[in-house]
Parts: structure tokens; C-alpha cells; sequence
């Protein structure tokens, strides 16, 4: 970005995707639906769509009350400006199973954030998808992003 305002936008939403992980990470649904706007989307790793605020902190809730989730690690791969109020994060993640060390490489992911400025409250998400990296037909993509996921890992661990 070329000037400081732009750079400053940038850093935070990297800080609400980097959020959205770790308090997936901590097992946290109240924050992690509070960084939704009112009528944000979610929408899961098995296509399942939640909508507004409310209605994905109950799906997080259900999810860390009922399942030992794995821990994400993830890679930004770009942000863009469809607006001063509008940015497209998109990234790509992978999952680690709290008692292990390596990438389950059949969750890896494409991730989206969409993130919108509001006045009073800030930078929140608009949309946010999780789609399987299955590429199908082409086991070398797969390979090459769960090794890339495994750089990340020794080197940062998982999100927080």
C-alpha cells in the first residue's frame, strides 16, 4: 500500500483474521462471533452457513462444547482494497490435532475474510469462508500446501 493510513487498514484486518484463529484456537465463541459484524456470515468447512452474530456464537458454542478441536495454522496469501471500507483477506490453513505435531493434510484450507469498516465499531467481518483444499485430480497441490502449512508450523506454531 503506498501511504501509512492504508498500511495502518492493512494491519488490522491481518489483526481480525490472526483473531478469528486464535480464538478458534482458545476454543472462544463469544469473541471470536464478536469479531463478526451484526449481520456477518459464516460459512463452515462442510458448507454449513451461519448468519448474524448471534446465530454463529450459538454454531461455536455447540462446536467447543462437543468436539476436541484441532489448532489452526495459517498463511495470508493477499489482501486487497475493493474500497476504503472494504478488504479481501485470502489465506490458506491447515489444522493440528492438540495431541500431535504434523498438519492433518484432508483439512486444509482456502480461507476468505471479507472485513467491512463501520464507523463506531471498527474493522469487522463481513463474510468469512473456510473451503476444503481437496484439488481434486492433483495430488501435488495438496502436497505442496500441507508442506508449506508444515514450514509454518516449526517455525510459528499454531495461531494466537
Amino acid at each position: 500500500m503506498e501511504n501509512n493510513i492504508e498500511s495502518n487498514e492493512e494491519s488490522k484486518i491481518f489483526t481480525l483474521y490472526k483473531d478469528i484463529l486464535r480464538y478458534w484456537n482458545e476454543r472462544n465463541s463469544v469473541e471470536m462471533a464478536n469479531l463478526f459484524a451484526d449481520n456477518g456470515d459464516l460459512i463452515g468447512f462442510d458448507g454449513s452457513q451461519f448468519n448474524g452474530k448471534g446465530e454463529i456464537e450459538k454454531h461455536l458454542s455447540y462446536i467447543f462444547a462437543n468436539y476436541q478441536t484441532p489448532k489452526y495454522v495459517a498463511k495470508i496469501r493477499s489482501l486487497r482494497f475493493l474500497s476504503p471500507e472494504i478488504g479481501i483477506l485470502q489465506a490458506v490453513g491447515g489444522l493440528v490435532q492438540p495431541d500431535k505435531s504434523d498438519i492433518l493434510k484432508e483439512l486444509n484450507a482456502v480461507q476468505t475474510l471479507v472485513a467491512s469498516k463501520y464507523n463506531n465499531n471498527g474493522w469487522k467481518i463481513a463474510l468469512y469462508q473456510n473451503t476444503p483444499a481437496a484439488f481434486h485430480n492433483r495430488p501435488e497441490l495438496g502436497e505442496r500446501l500441507t508442506d508449506e502449512l508444515r514450514q509454518v508450523l516449526q517455525q510459528h506454531g499454531p495461531a494466537r
